[in-house]
């Protein structure tokens, strides 16, 4: 009863929203609960000095990120600022950008022997007769620090191969020594070795051999084991971001995030992207999207929820990719888009045959070979003769995939594509105002948490430059602050002296700490 009192919610839950939207450290996050006047206002605190320890905000923290509230979080605001600006987003764009967490990059040899000295330190800490019973030339090889470990090897190709044999070697011995060793086996440095070393690495008949390939999702280190790798970005997290992009809107505002590791494919993200706009009610007419998003499985999905997907298509034109002139396509035939049915070829000419296997799915058509034999397009026509008939077999997938190759080619399409690049400036100015690009925490739980409210908190920052939105707090904060004035007085000329001294001191005010006074808004 006689503890210190617990701090009020509304202020800690804006301080650590702020923390992340302005890529502050913990003390800066402290010191400006403390002196900042322009903090105080947006977190509703009285105008004197403020205390908080960092032991209370870690807590904080900590309690957000285990009950998921960043994610609520951004999307409570966002809604609320889309309401509020009455954007439209009929319309919006999508794409993904890498993030790094706070860790070190290792190499695959380099990440082996970590993972060997991080279960040595622990061993030695915990039972140094052990430690001390295993051969001193393999202690003293991890004995070095981290930045130092193996730097006598030679840089030479053939040195390497054997270094990291030798540690892989190590690794198998050393788990199979503690095996039976319950007190030992059970430690998270343990089972970070097992996992490296299996990853890494197999063992056949006793002999164990490096992996030549590991694919991307494998532990990148053993203090993030969240974190997975991307063949071209590197190790690390993304973040899958849909964006308004409506030239009717003042502002564009990022409608959906989606964290996810490194090695996640940019195709299977569509669904999850989808689900979360569909509940937030943001979900748009037209999704435009690159390649990697645009396979015809997901153009389905897309148009199941009445949203229509803009993007390439993927992969080379197989059919004019090697011919000396144009040829002809599925989609230059006339078909029945719910029957599959061939109606006519691009000459006009009637089908023999067209009939639709349901087991492959695929329709095969027999054209009268009268009319194959002699016409003007049979060179750059898709119909082959096979046993004396001429055919042509194709799928819906094929006709679809056909129709969208025809469709990019077109100017229309071009005109209507060429906004999704506004969406890598976005990207940009995420990585450069809130710090998104390389985080501050490590591990899925933090990292996910941060990535929220950063773009939660670009939300807010992209509505401060919106005029419309300066106009809402500047009304809201001048009736707030007229509001006990004219309670008070009583002469015409007295009120007209405040009223202008008060509405100057706004203006200046809102100029200068034009962000943070939102948070009243968007709450």
């Amino acid at each position: 009863m006689m503890g210190r009192p617990s701090k009020e919610l509304y202020s800690i839950a804006g301080l650590i929203f702020l923390k992340d939207c302005f890529h502050w450290t913990n003390d800066e996050a402290l010191n400006a609960y403390r002196y900042r006047m322009d903090v105080h206002y947006a977190l509703n605190l009285e105008p004197v000095a403020q205390d908080i320890s960092i032991r209370t905000l870690e807590r904080y923290i900590a309690r957000f990120e285990q009950d998921h509230l960043a994610k609520t979080v951004m999307a409570d605001v966002t809604v609320r600022l889309v309401a509020l600006l009455e954007l439209k987003i009929d319309t919006q764009r999508l794409d993904s950008t890498h993030i790094f967490s706070d860790m070190a990059s290792f190499g695959r040899t380099r990440l082996m022997g970590v993972a060997v000295k991080r279960f040595f330190t622990q061993l030695k800490r915990h039972d140094k007769a052990d430690y001390d019973a295993l051969d001193v030339s393999l202690r003293q090889r991890y004995s070095p620090a981290v930045n130092r470990l193996f730097a006598e090897v030679s840089k030479d190709t053939n040195s390497r191969r054997q270094l990291r044999q030798q540690v892989a070697e190590d690794m198998y011995s050393l788990i199979k020594y503690f095996a039976d060793h319950p007190k030992h086996s059970g430690k998270d440095t343990y089972n970070d070795l097992v996992r490296i070393f299996y990853e890494q690495c197999d063992v056949q008949e006793e002999k164990v051999t490096v992996k030549a390939k590991t694919g991307g999702h494998v532990m990148q280190n053993p203090s993030d084991p969240d974190a997975t790798y991307d063949g071209h970005k590197g190790p690390g997290y993304q973040v899958q971001l849909s964006e308004t992009c409506n030239p009717e809107n003042e502002v564009q505002l990022i409608t959906c995030a989606i964290p996810q590791t490194a090695v996640d494919s940019d195709g299977n993200a569509m669904e999850p992207v989808l689900n979360t706009l569909e509940q937030t009610e943001l979900l748009p007419e037209a999704l435009i999207a690159d390649t990697l998003y645009c396979s015809d499985e997901n153009v389905q999905k897309t148009e199941q929820r009445g949203v229509e997907l803009v993007g390439p298509v993927s992969g080379p034109d197989t059919a004019n990719e090697n011919a000396s002139f144009e040829r002809l396509t599925i989609d230059d035939f006339d078909i029945d888009e719910h029957t599959e049915d061939v109606k006519c070829c691009p000459a006009g000419h009637a089908p023999k045959s067209s009939v639709v296997d349901e087991q492959t799915e695929k329709t095969m058509t027999v054209m009268p070979e009268s009319a194959c034999s002699q016409c003007e397009y049979y060179a750059p026509c898709p119909v082959e003769k096979c046993k004396g008939q001429y055919r042509l077999e194709h799928t819906a997938k094929q006709r679809r995939l056909a129709a969208r190759r025809r469709e990019q080619e077109t100017e229309v399409f071009r005109q209507r594509y060429k906004i999704r690049g506004g969406i890598e400036g976005t990207n940009s100015g995420l990585k450069r105002k809130t710090g998104l690009g390389q985080l501050r925490v490590r591990g899925a739980p933090a990292v996910f948490h941060a990535i929220y409210l950063k773009v939660a908190g670009w939300n807010m920052l992209r509505a401060a430059v919106c005029a419309k939105m300066r106009k809402i707090v500047y009304e809201r904060a001048y009736q707030a602050v007229l509001r006990p004035v004219f309670a008070i007085l009583r002469s015409r000329k007295t009120i007209q002296r405040v009223c202008i001294g008060r509405k100057t001191k706004i203006t200046a005010y809102l100029q200068r700490y034009g962000e943070l006074p939102l948070l009243h808004v968007a709450a």
